[in-house]
């Protein structure tokens, strides 16, 4: 599985400051995306506009063990 990612917006930059996934979110986002022209195409590898992302979950699943806060000793 491959996909691609762009430099991280506001809301998923305090989470990961190197980057996110492209999200496409309108149908003539898909159709250039997939019968567009390369420049076309390329134009939509940007970083989602804040306003359309919002974190909905924040710490460990039920079913996953929390990370520890520090690796603690190395041995």
């Amino acid at each position: 599985m491959v996909f691609l990612t762009c430099p991280a917006n506001g809301v998923v930059r305090p989470i990961h400051p190197k980057a996110m996934p492209v999200v496409l979110h309108t149908e003539e986002q898909y159709e250039t995306w997939l019968t567009g022209d390369a420049a076309n195409a390329v134009a939509l590898q940007r970083p989602l506009p804040d306003c359309k992302l919002e974190i909905a979950f924040i710490g460990a699943k039920a079913d996953e063990p929390a990370l520890p806060a520090s690796p603690g000793p190395l041995f």
